[in-house]
């Protein structure tokens, strides 16, 4: 597999080899990031309140016997209306997975080996807009036809952030925010040239 080379006009100029050790790793190492990732992104506000957080409920509703229904002995039971919600869903619940470093970098590696596959790989020698104007990033994005694109930077400028910020196709972050989740999110990928062989390098 090989990743392709654009030139400032983003043409098509060469192509540079992936690692062998990007080939034949097992997608599972993707999917255990993915649904790490994405649980890390759920709020977990949801709370409801039990019996034991209910107003009200001191006196026992009705006798015990005699009356010909069934016993009850507060109206904070949950098969009252107005009463506590019976296992309902509490905010201390931690949806935390772990996912050990070598899974997270097998992760990125294999995001990696399917855009080259896929063709949507693409390495460029600089991402600038030194203009910070977002008609040149428009530009930029659509020289490459692509339905959306994470452009990745060795170090992210603020015009070049703001350059970027208003198109809802693109998305860009610095070296050390590119992760397997942002990859595998995104139909196509711009990496920096410095960028791409620090991560190429770290494969090997």
């Amino acid at each position: 597999m090989s990743a392709i080379v654009l030139n400032d006009k983003m043409e098509k100029a060469s192509e540079l080899a992936l690692p062998e050790s990007f080939s034949g790793i097992n997608p599972h190492n993707l999917y255990l990031y993915v649904k790490s990732a994405q649980a890390a992104q759920r709020a977990n506000t949801a709370v409801t309140k039990g019996r034991s957080d209910v107003r009200g409920g001191g006196k026992k509703p009705w006798a015990q016997k005699g009356g010909g229904r069934a016993r009850a002995g507060s109206r904070r039971s949950p098969i009252f209306v107005g009463g506590g919600k019976a296992f309902g869903s509490q905010n201390n619940r931690n949806y935390d997975l772990k996912v050990n470093k070598k899974q997270k970098k097998l992760a990125l590696n294999f995001a990696l080996n399917e855009h080259a596959q896929n063709g949507t790989l693409f390495i460029v020698d600089n991402i600038e807009i030194a203009s910070g104007k977002t008609k040149d990033a428009a530009a930029m994005f659509k020289a490459l036809n692509q339905r959306d694109t994470l452009f990745v930077k060795s170090l992210l400028d603020e015009p070049t952030f703001l350059a970027f910020e208003n198109l809802h196709q693109t998305y860009v972050v610095e070296s050390n925010e590119l992760n397997a989740y942002l990859a595998a999110n995104y139909r196509s990928l711009v990496i920096e040239k410095a960028v791409w062989e620090t991560l190429t390098s770290e494969a090997k």
